[in-house]
């Protein structure tokens, strides 16, 4: 009988720590919501103790998810885990997550801990976990360098403690795959009550074998992989939902195992967690880059076409690349309209934010033609923002630009009721009303990041803008869309002022590696 393989999805915790990724709540319960889709068995959606705002987020996601378990995680620590039980408590399937470094630099340099100390901390904090849920995971951090005598001796505690899922993180990425996997093996055969627990794997990708530590943990036992959608996460990221999910399934030949997951969802998950972080998706990326299942070459053309699998391995009908289609154009109604975005999975909360919603739709299908879903995906993350962080709007903007003459930019704000006009030159018009709108709000924030990525094919497609901006050691992202790049731009740069004038409507999260 074949093994379930158990997804665990830390978008929204590890993912979220990405510089410039903090997400709203909303947000967070759109990505949740799009996950319960995908049929991902585990939701970690956040670290509570972390901030108000994290701890509210989780505790929307634990209202709202239904069919999936919802996780939080916590330190080793009776607050963390009070906190965690608190914001799970209205969930139908809670998981707490507590972990303790067991690596000897770790418990040295950064606990100033002893072995023994380490341990008796980890057996407290399941059994403080198990006050509020019979689901608890407990990880070593570091468990890629920590030493594996001492691993045996704490998992095996903690086992008896009360933890259900074992998870063994590569932290900083620095495990091989054959090294990883023995390891996985050699813990499941040493530790006496390992049968107690799934064991689960967490992979950081520094050195690009995330997802190839990852399925080697599986291939030596592991019934549990913690990844995010697109690979997102602290660093180089965590191992790729989608690429470990489509080699499990790919290769039935190897693999004894498989998961529930419906990969036609996949797709549409990963281009909603790119619109909302403002991470663009590589077009080389696995399974979900543009070019995955592109052929250019007239030999794999010649192939395909006589036999797709000369060389196709996966269909991409099978992760969601048919599925996309466009249904709404100018003369589509408010039900069409709304009956669309919800099965995208947004759900307005207000007549005001669908009224907002569908004016601005109309907007856009007055200058495009053909309405794709990635067009409703970038226009909702846009209204969202908006709607949460209205102090300052874009009224008009002009611009100038002449071969051999200064570009120049004129932009009028509305600030707090007040319209404002500012101008200035640059080396380029976007340059420039960047510049210009920076000389009415004088945020005097660092541009950290500038990022253009088209939406869809075709001239008249929307350009969806990402901007970054650092300010006293706060980062922030702001995301803007528009068939004229340089409004995306200054709608982008704005929804980033926003944000750092509104603290209290973003939070962000503390790191914490796992």
């Amino acid at each position: 009988m074949q093994d379930s393989l158990i997804i665990f999805d830390t978008t929204l915790r590890d993912g979220e720590q990405s510089p410039g990724a903090s997400m709203t709540r909303d947000e967070k319960v759109r990505i949740a919501k799009a996950l319960e889709r995908l049929n991902v068995d585990v939701i970690e959606a956040g670290f509570p103790i972390a901030s108000i705002g994290d701890f509210e987020a989780v505790q929307a996601v634990a209202k709202i998810v239904k069919d999936s378990t919802v996780c939080a995680l916590a330190r080793a620590l009776d607050k963390d885990i009070d906190r965690a039980g608190e914001a799970l408590k209205p969930a139908n399937s809670a998981r707490i997550h507590t972990f303790i470094a067991t690596s000897p630099i770790h418990m040295q340099m950064k606990l100033k801990m002893q072995p023994d100390e380490v341990i008796e901390h980890a057996v407290r904090a399941v059994k403080r976990a198990r006050r509020y849920t019979d689901n608890v995971e407990f990880s070593p951090e570091d468990a890629g360098r920590s030493e594996e005598d001492f691993l045996c001796r704490i998992l095996e505690a903690v086992i008896k403690a009360g933890a259900t899922t074992l998870n063994i993180p590569d932290t900083v990425g620095y495990s091989l795959p054959q090294q990883f996997g023995t390891t996985i093996a050699n813990l499941i055969a040493r530790i006496p009550n390992s049968d107690q627990a799934i064991f689960s794997v967490h992979c950081h990708n520094d050195l690009g074998l995330a997802v190839a530590n990852s399925l080697a943990a599986v291939m030596n036992g592991a019934r549990q992989v913690e990844c995010t959608i697109n690979g997102l996460g602290e660093r180089a990221g965590n191992a790729s939902l989608e690429e470990v999910v489509m080699a499990v399934r790919t290769r039935q030949d190897i693999f004894n195992c498989n998961t529930r997951l419906d990969t036609r969802e996949i797709l549409t998950c990963s281009k909603l967690v790119s619109s909302i972080t403002g991470f663009p998706v590589q077009p080389n990326k696995a399974i979900v880059g543009a070019n995955a299942f592109a052929h250019e070459s007239g030999i794999h053309q010649d192939g395909v076409l006589k036999n797709r699998e000369t060389y196709e391995i996966m269909r991409a009908e099978d992760v969601g690349w048919a599925a996309n289609s466009m249904v709404l154009g100018k003369h589509s109604g408010r039900n069409a309209f709304k009956s669309r975005m919800m099965a995208l999975g947004f759900e307005f909360q207000t007549e005001k934010i669908l009224n907002e919603t569908f004016f601005r739709f109309k907007q856009l299908a007055d200058k495009k033609h053909d309405i794709f879903d990635e067009d409703l995906q970038a226009l909702i993350s846009e209204v969202s923002v908006q709607m949460e962080t209205d102090y300052i709007e874009l009224v008009a903007l002009k611009v100038c630009a002449e071969t051999g003459e200064i570009p120049k930019s004129q932009v009028t704000l509305r600030v707090n009721n007040q319209e404002l006009t500012g101008c200035a030159e640059g080396s380029g018009v976007v340059d420039a009303s960047l510049k210009a709108i920076e000389n009415i709000v004088q945020t005097n924030a660092t541009l950290a990041l500038y990022s253009v990525n088209n939406i869809t094919c075709g001239t008249d497609a929307q350009g969806e803008v990402t901007v970054r901006l650092e300010k006293s050691s706060r980062i922030v992202n702001g995301l803007g869309a528009d068939t004229d790049i340089v409004i995306a731009s200054a709608k982008a740069y704005i929804n980033a002022v926003n944000k750092l004038q509104a603290p209290d409507k973003c939070h962000h999260p503390q790191i914490a590696n796992v």
